[in-house]
């Protein structure tokens, strides 16, 4: 596996998931976003615009593509509480990440974002019931069905995942963080 692309390695998780599980997941997704300011706190716009592996995004983007996919996520769990089994929409991060707004943008509009939509996606997901965690989407380009326990899992390795391809960049350049 690459190491430079998955600094943690990939999200597996199967069967079922404790209360405990949950509780560890939400947790991650809670504080990804003060983790991710603190990541990226101090960085020049040079080093913003670093890719973190050679061929991938650069630090900039990075941090605008998680704001995009938990948005994108966030979206697809009110989608599948309110609606039977969803088909969602996909969307072409890598796309996403050359537009320019996630090329040059301030990364300070996507931190205050996540902020923002952590906290409101965390009251939704502390308020679920286990009948209402065990509710699903199907993501149209593998024809799964994805549990909205189990993607909780996934979404709080995403945060964590990009969060360390920043960590393991700066770590590598010698570039201290406060």
């Amino acid at each position: 596996m690459d190491v430079l692309r998955f600094p943690i390695g990939l999200f597996e998780h199967e069967g079922d998931i404790s209360r405990q599980q949950l509780d560890g997941w939400f947790a991650d997704i809670e504080s990804a976003p003060a983790r991710l300011r603190a990541a990226v706190s101090d960085l020049s716009a040079e080093q913003l615009d670093t890719p973190y592996r050679p061929d991938g995004w650069t630090v900039r983007q990075v941090v605008h593509h998680i704001a995009d996919s938990h948005m994108n996520a966030y979206m697809r769990y009110k989608l599948a509480l309110t609606e039977e089994t969803p088909t969602i929409r996909p969307y072409y991060e890598e796309r996403w990440a050359e537009l320019s707004d996630g090329r040059t943008g301030p990364v300070e509009l996507s931190l205050a974002l996540l902020d923002a939509l952590h906290s409101r996606w965390l009251l939704l997901l502390r308020s679920l019931s286990r009948e209402q965690l065990e509710r699903a989407f199907i993501h149209p380009e593998s024809g799964n069905t994805i549990r909205l326990n189990w993607n909780a899992g996934n979404y709080a390795w995403h945060g964590n995942h990009h969060i360390a391809h920043i960590t393991r960049l700066r770590e590598r350049m010698g570039w201290t963080m406060i």
